[in-house]
């Protein structure tokens, strides 16, 4: 199929693009398209008017400030994996990159793209929920910050305005040597997860635990922390039958159901893929402890 009519616009500026989403009516921001597109190609979407963003040159820079990594929207997937300061500050974004679709999509896919795109089981939203992201959008009125748990209002619903720009991504480094995993259950690799969890840990000179997150993707409408567990962890000393019991917090969450796999089963590689990447950050994280 092929979309509906639509104009087309194409600013070189944020103030120009914020300016266009202010004025524009039924208007939507074309970043890397891999979702946008083909939604218009099957009338899933069908806007009126499409944002072009991608000559706006201060949207893909990556940059290290302090003990952060701000990224702007329009990172490609691709070149956030080829960057050396996320290699080396962020491991847990790479693994992650690496099941997220393939080649082709990563070099057009955007990091902002994900984010705003927001499907329950993208990597990405999972991944920056574990670094404590916080967002940031722009509007005619002015910009404003969101921490990554207040990002999802519901499916497929950031919390974004009809005229506000998602600019840029900053996300907390955790420090050199800190364990780190990404795993998710797919049918095939390049398939949305069914289930995934993203995991850091860090651990104190005595072998316990000194710190840990845990974020779920493909589980909810958006990334779920499970911050009650991460507190119940800390202080512990780690070992598989902890990880176990600990990973049965997954169990709580509220679950989605679709035509690929039931609310219960989705539950269930919840648990089990929180307890493999609890076990593989801790793994990591002995090797790294000095």
């Amino acid at each position: 199929m092929k979309p509906a009519p639509f104009s087309y616009h194409r600013p070189e500026s944020i103030a120009e693009a914020v300016a266009m989403m202010a004025d524009l009516d039924d208007a939507k921001i074309l970043a890397g398209g891999q979702s946008l597109m083909a939604m218009m190609n099957f009338r899933y979407l069908a806007p009126d008017h499409i944002v072009d963003i991608n000559r706006i040159p201060e949207l893909t820079e990556i940059r290290e400030e302090g003990n952060t990594i701000r990224f702007g929207a329009m990172v490609r997937q691709r070149d956030a994996a080829d960057s050396p300061i996320v290699q080396a500050r962020c491991p847990l974004l790479i693994e992650a990159l690496s099941l997220v679709g393939h080649m082709q999509t990563r070099n057009r896919g955007t990091v902002g793209g994900s984010l705003s795109h927001l499907d329950p089981s993208a990597e990405m939203p999972a991944v920056f929920s574990a670094l404590d992201a916080v967002l940031h959008v722009s509007s005619a009125c002015g910009e404003r910050e969101i921490p990554i748990g207040e990002w999802a209002l519901g499916f497929m619903m950031p919390n974004l305005e009809p005229d506000e720009l998602l600019i840029g991504i900053t996300a907390l480094c955790w420090p050199v040597g800190h364990g780190y995993a990404f795993l998710e259950m797919a049918r095939r690799h390049g398939d949305f997860a069914l289930a995934g969890a993203a995991a850091l840990m860090t651990l104190s000179g005595d072998g316990t635990i000194e710190r840990v997150a845990v974020a779920l993707t493909g589980v909810d409408t958006g990334p779920v922390r499970l911050e009650e567990m991460e507190a119940v962890l800390v202080g512990r000393k780690p070992d598989r039958a902890l990880f176990a019991d600990a990973a049965k917090a997954a169990e709580s969450v509220a679950g989605i159901e679709d035509v690929h796999a039931s609310r219960d089963y989705r539950r269930r590689l919840a648990v089990v893929y929180t307890r493999r990447a609890l076990t593989l950050a801790h793994e990591r994280a002995a090797q790294g402890r000095p």
